[in-house]
């Protein structure tokens, strides 16, 4: 299972950088859900989701979320 990072709104995935990508098999991979939360939290991103994708089903699994760092101008 690979470990990413899912804009919850847009539904795109962290690529890294600050860009997202609209696969899941685009999606950078994170070790575990700890590091992953740590970079949504700084990326300018409202609502995220942690998600475990299981490449072989195409089965995505919500297994943390949170909010990033964007701030209302």
């Amino acid at each position: 299972m690979n470990i990413i990072i899912e804009d919850a709104e847009t539904q795109k995935f962290f690529i890294g950088e600050g860009r997202w990508g609209k696969t899941a098999t685009e999606g950078k991979l994170f070790a575990d859900t700890a590091l992953a939360v740590k970079a949504a939290k700084q990326e300018p991103v409202g609502q995220f989701n942690i998600v475990g994708y299981i490449a072989e089903t195409r089965q995505l699994i919500n297994l943390d979320n949170g909010r990033g760092s964007q701030t209302s101008s």
